[in-house]
């Protein structure tokens, strides 16, 4: 299994170079963020460990590159910021883990496999259908050049459906996880909401599947 290192700080990098290598990876290292980012799209690697305060860019603008490119190699990203909001980037960039520095070393070395075992799905940090565009972390919605503003259950339900774009989903299904699983109210919710939707985004944004459910996309 082959891992790509990119950190700055010389010893912790070649720290973790041995203690890897002695587990049976094969490793590169970086030490800046544009020699990652050259490296990460020029080979195959299985994982790559990131830090986010790199010379020349920063680790979320790495993992931002890359994942637009389509490079969907799993990321986990290493830094000595200590905040949910630095975890919350991390992830809505497109990382796949956060570890926060000073770190275990077997916690990394176990997160590490965790994340060679789940393989390399494509995991679009935008999400598309057609003309629609919906990014998570700005909480955008626009179609074309025209940006539509939406309803913070609105984004949720369009972000569920945009992920399951192609699928048919029940309204149990968008009910558990666009609402919660103890939800108790009209179930006729979906269908309201439904309707917002299909008046912002468009009438062909949402078919209808009678009897099944819903579906966005195809």
């Amino acid at each position: 299994m082959r891992v790509l290192v990119v950190e700055d700080e010389r010893r912790l990098a070649d720290g973790l170079r041995t203690g890897l290598v002695a587990e049976g990876f094969a490793v590169d290292v970086a030490n800046n963020g544009p020699d990652g980012l050259w490296r990460a799209r020029e080979h195959r690697y299985d994982a790559i460990v990131l830090d986010i305060m790199l010379p020349g860019m920063n680790g979320y603008k790495v993992c931002e590159s890359l994942r637009r490119d389509g490079v969907w190699t799993p990321i986990l990203m290493l830094t000595a910021k200590d905040g949910e909001w630095d975890e919350v980037e991390a992830l809505d960039t497109g990382a796949d883990d956060y570890l926060t520095k000073p770190f275990s070393y077997s916690v990394l070395l176990a997160r590490l496999r965790a994340l060679v075992r789940r393989g390399t799905p494509p995991r679009p940090t935008v999400l598309t259908a057609g003309e629609l565009r919906l990014d998570p972390a700005s909480r955008r919605v626009s179609r074309g050049e025209v940006e539509i503003a939406l309803t913070a259950r609105e984004f949720a339900l369009a972000q569920f459906l945009l992920r399951r774009r192609g699928e048919v989903v029940s309204k149990r299904e968008i009910l558990e996880q666009v609402w919660d699983y103890d939800f108790e109210g009209d179930p006729n919710i979906v269908e309201v909401y439904v309707g917002h939707l299909r008046t912002k985004l468009g009438r062909g944004a949402i078919e209808t599947i009678r009897g099944a459910g819903y579906r966005m996309g195809r």
